[in-house]
């Protein structure tokens, strides 16, 4: 696999078909374990996002090199800003508002930034972290 060459798909109601191309591509990465599972249910927190809140249109975009491996996870709605990536935790009643505080904690890196209308999610592994 080219280490600079990114991988792009439109993110689907098909859930399931998106996190097992995530996984396919995270593996051949060389991210496993515990680590994967951890980028897999975050990016999947991010696709029901995009569906549910960010206009029901967006893609997923990953790359990686030797250190990292990026994921991008794109709507159409921009309703989200870099001040949502400090969400605290919900209240343990709350019904909704678990997932952005959830890709903070499973990911090393996590930021949203806005460009022309979009909201840009990006969720970042190193992929050999340092114990």
């Amino acid at each position: 696999m080219n280490p600079d060459q990114r991988t792009y798909w439109p993110i689907s109601t098909d859930l399931a078909a998106l996190r097992r191309r995530v996984h396919r591509y995270v593996t051949q990465a060389g991210l496993t374990g515990t680590r994967r599972d951890d980028l897999l249910l975050a990016v999947n927190e991010a696709a029901i996002n995009v569906l549910e809140h960010g206009g029901g249109s967006g893609t997923v975009t990953l790359w990686h090199d030797e250190r990292d491996l990026t994921v991008n996870v794109v709507d159409i709605a921009g309703r989200l800003t870099a001040h949502d990536v400090h969400r605290r935790l919900p209240s343990p009643r709350a019904e909704r508002g678990f997932g952005l505080w959830l890709m903070g904690r499973l990911c090393d890196e996590f930021t949203i930034h806005q460009e022309r209308g979009r909201s840009h999610v990006r969720l970042r592994m190193r992929l050999h972290p340092t114990p």
